[in-house]
C-alpha cells in the first residue's frame, strides 16, 4: 500500500500468486490422497465407474450431472476427513470468552487442529482411522450427527475457503 493507502500494482501480483498456489498446492495434495485411497480400495474404484456411465453415458460433465455423483462425494469427503489439505486453523480472540471453566483473554490465539477433530473417537467412532465413504452415504449433516465443526476441511463461516467448490467440482472430474 502506498502512502495514499492504495493498493499497489506489486501487492495486488502477490495476492494472486498466494491464491493461485495455495489452491493448487492444497488441492493437488488431496488429489493424491485420493488416487491412494482408491488403489488401495479397489471396491470403490467399482461403485464409482457404474455411476459416472449413468449419469454422463458418453456426455460431457457438467455440473446438474457432478451435483448427482454421491459415490464420489462419499469419497471426496471421506478423503478430506482423513487427510485434509490444512492440518489446522489459528483465529484471534476479538473479546474475552468463556469456554466453561476456560477464560480466553481478548488477543489470544486459538489454534483449531482440524486433523484432531477428524480423527476424534467421541465424534467419528471406533473405526475413525479407517476408510470408510459410506459413513457420508447420508451426507455431511448425518455422518457428523449434526455437528457442523466436527467436519470442516474447508473451515467455517465467512472466512471458510474460497475455492471449496472449485475444489469439488475439479476433484470430482479427476478422480472417476
Amino acid at each position: 500500500v502506498d502512502d495514499k493507502n492504495r493498493l499497489l500494482i506489486q501487492d495486488l501480483l502477490d495476492e494472486c500468486k498466494t491464491f493461485y498456489f495455495s489452491g493448487q498446492e492444497t488441492v493437488n495434495s488431496f488429489l493424491a490422497w485420493a488416487t491412494l485411497l482408491l488403489a488401495i480400495h479397489t471396491d470403490w474404484q467399482d461403485k464409482v465407474r457404474p455411476e459416472v456411465i449413468e449419469v454422463f453415458d458418453n456426455q460431457n460433465p457438467d455440473s446438474e450431472g457432478l451435483a448427482k455423483l454421491k459415490t464420489i462425494t462419499m469419497i471426496i469427503n471421506e478423503t478430506l476427513r482423513l487427510y485434509p489439505s490444512i492440518s489446522g486453523v489459528i483465529r484471534k480472540v476479538g473479546r474475552e470468552v468463556r469456554l466453561g471453566t476456560l477464560i480466553l483473554p481478548t488477543h489470544s490465539e486459538v489454534d483449531m487442529r482440524i486433523i484432531a477433530l477428524h480423527h476424534d473417537l467421541d465424534l467419528w467412532g471406533g473405526d475413525v482411522d479407517l476408510f470408510k465413504p459410506e459413513r457420508f452415504a447420508e451426507g455431511i449433516a448425518e455422518a457428523t450427527k449434526y455437528n457442523a465443526a466436527a467436519f470442516m476441511p474447508f473451515r467455517l463461516g465467512p472466512r471458510s475457503c474460497i475455492g471449496m467448490s472449485f475444489t469439488i467440482i475439479q476433484a470430482k472430474i479427476t478422480l472417476p
